[in-house]
């Protein structure tokens, strides 16, 4: 029990930075020394809050569904930060891992949305099981195109450009998806640290899609950027004018 008080706390603070760093990354200039520094607290967050949701788990009810998700935060944040990596044999490594990942989680998502599908009964957190199995078919598809991804970085090396910084920025916005949407998918858990008014279900709903809007307003703005120029790092905001 005294383990479960400890992690909690620990828990919850990192799932809290995490939310807040991945969107100061997303609203300050790209490539800046705050953008780097928030997106790398951001990573060591999410692995904080994946590594105890992990622990907490097991130790109340020995389930896997937090540790999937732990496993999920990981891959995509580790892959988007070899994406704006110099190429190394600890990045390739790294890749290699990450494909295996993303397979084996694709079909683990497979099965349960297959046994999930055709349930009529409850979640325990009172979500219906058939909406967990139709996620489960759609998280399979983002999976499944990720890992194409990782196979065709694998064959032909990085992309240059303004493709390699939209690996980069989708891997890292679904990361923090995760994050975001465990929070606030969950009402009760909403409650617990905002005023009323937070908790009803469009206003639980506006971050997910404050996320989105910004990830796909950066993938538009980095669509053109010049192959030639200097991408292991990503752009200013001045070299989108």
């Amino acid at each position: 029990m005294s383990t479960m008080h400890t992690l909690l706390p620990i828990h919850i603070a990192a799932g809290a930075l995490a939310i807040v760093l991945g969107f100061v990354a997303l609203l300050v200039k790209k490539g800046g020394t705050i953008h780097r520094r928030s997106g790398m607290l951001f990573v060591y967050a999410m692995l904080v809050m994946g590594t105890t949701a992990s622990i907490l788990e097991f130790r109340q009810s020995a389930g896997v569904a937090n540790v999937v998700a732990a496993v999920l935060s990981i891959y995509f944040v580790g892959t988007a930060l070899t994406t704006v990596r110099p190429p190394s044999r600890w990045t390739r490594l790294i890749n290699v891992a990450a494909l295996t990942v993303a397979v084996g989680l694709a079909f683990l998502a497979i099965v349960g949305g297959i046994k999930n599908v055709n349930s009529p009964h409850l979640s325990p957190g009172g979500v219906p099981f058939r909406t967990i199995g139709v996620m489960s078919f759609i998280l399979a598809a983002v999976l499944l195109l990720a890992a194409a991804g990782d196979v065709r970085i694998m064959r032909s090396g990085m992309p240059r450009g303004g493709p390699r910084l939209a690996r980069h920025l989708w891997r890292m916005c679904f990361a923090m998806f995760i994050a975001a949407g465990s929070f606030f998918s969950i009402r009760e858990r909403v409650a617990k640290i905002l005023p009323e008014p937070f908790t009803t279900g469009p206003m639980r709903a506006l971050p997910i899609l404050l996320l989105f809007g910004a990830m796909f307003y950066w993938l538009w703005r980095v669509r053109g950027v010049n192959l030639r120029q200097n991408t292991n790092t990503l752009p200013t905001r001045n070299s989108f004018c």
